[in-house]
C-alpha cells in the first residue's frame, strides 16, 4: 500500500521528533517497528547496504524503503492526480484536504 508507506513515514518522523532522537537513532527506532515483510525487506536491505560497513542513517533508510514501498510509478500517477486536481463540487474543506494528501 503506497498511502500506507508514506504514512508510516510521517508517523514514525512524528515519534522521532518527539522523543528528540538523534540521527544515530532514528533508523534503529524505526527499523524496530517494521513487521513482517518489511522486516523481510529490511534484513536484505542491511545485508545488501550495510555490508560495505556502510552506517545507514535514516534518510538512506527512508529514501530505500519508498524506492521499495512508494514506486516511481505511483509517484507518477500521483503527480498525474495532483495536475488534474479541480475544485469542482467540493468544498473548499474537502478540496484543501484532498490537495494537501497529494502533496506529500
Amino acid at each position: 500500500n503506497p498511502e500506507g508507506a508514506i504514512k508510516w513515514v510521517e508517523e514514525v518522523e512524528i515519534i522521532f521528533e518527539a522523543m528528540g532522537c538523534t540521527d544515530e537513532n532514528k533508523t534503529t527506532l524505526g527499523v524496530y517497528v517494521l513487521r513482517e515483510e518489511a522486516n523481510n525487506w529490511w534484513r536484505n536491505v542491511k545485508l545488501r547496504i550495510g555490508a560495505d560497513g556502510v552506517a545507514i542513517v535514516w534518510e538512506l533508510f527512508r529514501r530505500e524503503f519508498l524506492r521499495k514501498y512508494f514506486s516511481a510509478d505511483v509517484k507518477n500517477k500521483k503527480v498525474v492526480e495532483f495536475m488534474e486536481l479541480m475544485q469542482g463540487n467540493m468544498s473548499v474543506s474537502e478540496y484543501s484536504v484532498k490537495f494537501e494528501a497529494l502533496c506529500v
